[in-house]
């Protein structure tokens, strides 16, 4: 039987050969949403609003159990877009910098801009623009140098007033104003300008989008408010810190208390403005949606989504009062797992194109399996956001960089039911992480390398992470291998 199949894997490969030299090179249209936790529809969420990303999930691979290396923007897309690990001193904040932290490395975009890619950076993508900013064929495009009314984005005299005095504001607005007058509307305009103009150029692109919201302030055009009710919404079921969590596991989520009418730490958010703040949330994913099915529907238009790979990503996760916790700055799941879809275009899901991927795939992997649409469907398997680089070069056919720590996901992308990772590891500041398909333990280590501090969880029997199994006799066996795992993970990287 295996030897059918290789015969006939073979024979899908010759076939592609034949018209490679006919087939234009795949573009990328990677789209980044800020601070967006696995809260859509496509994820089993009933509480959002999500259609545009839904539908594209349809139509993908979606990754149930995708997670960020670092859970603070900058140095989780510092970390993905070099390939490279997180370290104690190495991407650790959200000020990190390729170009400084990990000097002479690589980026995805500066990579195939040198293979010939037009690369473009529109909206959030690295915290700073000018990071490697060599790498991009075209300055990148931030709207807040169009609109110079503070990075709050704030749309009523009020709040404006309020920022440009002393810094401050509420943590939402909904003001009944066009898309475009908040930053992700502009940012979405410009995106599809940008596909107009490579529609036009005879030129592989790698474009690179990313929508601010739902970061705070949760600031959105009314009709996005408008599409919940609060007395709708239901607040986290699990309020409160896990039984036995250490102490290290607490923190006092300062970037949600810089806003008005939040409580100075340690006090926490009343019911009423929790609700307010989720409903903020919920508004600002379906305002993101909403340019995401823009810019799909653009791609579509310009007969570019046959040959274009898109992938959708937030940067790490979100709190919503999840363990008494807001925002992110965490090891916890709800901080570190985000979503990752990827939509193969035509070309690569057609029956020669995929003779040849499968075909390099089969080598290292068990049988396909049967009645499944290759780029299609949910791939359970754990991916890493150091795994984005790497696959990408795969299925552009490119080599894999010297640099790269993680490990393509193509064979996921051709048959979901593939084995993921065997283990994923996020990390934040002294806090190590190691996720398998069942459990996720925290390590905080001090600065001679001993553990201070330690939780574990079963996500198969408490995927709310609601208490603390590290010290529980019966799970000494497990603690003791996955820390040695944590220690080879810290001596390699």
């Amino acid at each position: 039987m295996k030897n059918l199949l290789l015969i006939f894997m073979c024979s899908l490969s010759i076939a592609f050969n034949a018209i490679a030299s006919d087939v234009k090179p795949a573009n990328i249209l990677f789209i980044m949403i800020d601070d967006l936790r696995p809260e859509l529809g496509a994820y089993g969420s009933t509480a959002v609003k999500s259609p545009n990303i839904d539908s594209l999930a349809s139509e993908a691979v979606l990754f149930a159990n995708a997670y960020v290396n670092v859970p603070v923007c900058g140095a989780s897309r510092a970390s993905m877009m070099s390939g490279i690990r997180p370290t104690e001193k190495r991407f650790v904040g959200y000020q990190a910098r390729i170009d400084e932290d990990a000097k002479g490395a690589e980026t995805l975009f500066g990579y195939l801009k040198k293979q010939g890619y037009y690369s473009e950076s529109i909206g959030k993508i690295l915290h700073f623009s000018a990071d490697s900013k060599a790498g991009w064929s075209t300055p990148p495009w931030n709207p807040k140098k169009i609109k110079r009314i503070g990075h709050r984005n704030y749309q009523s005299a009020e709040n404006i007033a309020s920022f440009l005095k002393d810094r401050t504001g509420p943590a939402y607005e909904a003001a009944d104003v066009p898309d475009n007058h908040y930053f992700d509307g502009m940012i979405a305009d410009q995106a599809m300008a940008s596909l107009e103009s490579a529609s036009e150029r005879n030129q592989p692109f790698f474009m690179a989008v990313g929508f601010l919201k739902p970061h705070l302030p949760f600031t959105v055009p009314l009709r996005y408010w408008d599409l919940y009710r609060e007395d709708d919404i239901d607040l986290a079921s699990n309020p409160l810190m896990p039984v036995g969590a250490p102490r290290q596991a607490i923190h006092s989520w300062g970037e949600l208390r810089k806003f008005e009418g939040i409580p100075k730490a340690p006090h926490p958010v009343p019911d009423a403005m929790a609700k307010k703040l989720v409903h903020g949330y919920l508004a600002s994913v379906s305002y993101s949606d909403a340019q995401v099915g823009k810019l799909l529907a653009k791609l579509k238009q310009l007969d570019l989504d046959d040959n274009t790979i898109v992938i959708l990503a937030g940067d790490h996760g979100f709190s919503l009062g999840e363990h008494g916790l807001w925002v992110k700055h965490s090891p916890f799941d709800v901080a570190t797992r985000t979503p990752l879809i990827v939509k193969l275009p035509t070309k690569l899901t057609e029956k020669s194109a995929m003779g040849l991927l499968l075909g390099s795939t089969l080598s290292t992997s068990s049988e396909p399996t049967p009645n499944l649409k290759p780029g299609v469907g949910t791939a359970e398997g754990l991916v890493e956001f150091v795994d984005i680089f790497p696959t990408v070069l795969e299925l552009l056919g490119k080599p894999k960089l010297p640099q790269l720590q993680g490990d393509s996901f193509v064979s996921q992308l051709l048959d979901v039911n593939a084995p993921g990772k065997v283990a994923v590891f996020p990390r934040w500041h002294a806090a190590d992480v190691i996720k398998t398909d069942r459990y996720a333990m925290t390590e905080w280590f001090d600065q001679q390398g001993q553990v201070t501090a330690r939780m574990m969880f079963d996500h198969l029997n408490d995927p709310k992470e609601t208490v603390n199994l590290a010290e529980h006799k019966d799970y000494k066996s497990l603690v003791a291998d996955l820390h040695e795992q944590l220690i080879i993970l810290r001596e390699s990287r």
